[in-house]
């Protein structure tokens, strides 16, 4: 069985171009050590440890709606929500190696995992 490396989200509210065009639609890679690594060097992130964020992100979004470039300037015009969304995304692919929730149903207590539905859906 193959491993996936790729997993598809979509943004509560989405990123909004220079024409008005919203992208909602994307796909995130696991991030690598590097990918966490190289940003370090970065004067940005040495100057303001929070733009971190922005650039491991720039970086593991390999699709974002018919954008053709994903890099931090993209993520930096992002709204908080999915901002936040992505935060939580990144976490949840990186450390389970799959987007769902470990979720309890409160009236049987049984146990089972479910995948997200992103607000406004």
């Amino acid at each position: 069985m193959m491993q996936q490396t790729e997993f598809p989200f979509t943004l509560p509210r989405g990123y909004v171009d220079g024409e008005g065009t919203v992208h909602r639609e994307g796909i995130m890679r696991l991030s690598t050590a590097y990918d966490e690594i190289t940003p370090l060097r970065d004067p940005r992130v040495q100057s303001n440890p929070g733009y971190l964020v922005l650039i491991l992100l720039s970086r593991v979004i390999t699709q974002l709606g018919t954008l053709q470039h994903i890099n931090p300037k993209v993520i930096e015009g992002l709204y908080s929500a999915d901002l936040v969304y992505l935060q939580d995304f990144y976490q949840r692919i990186n450390q389970n190696g799959h987007s769902r929730l470990h979720v309890m149903c409160p009236h049987c207590q049984g146990e089972f995992e479910v995948e997200p539905v992103p607000v406004g859906e």
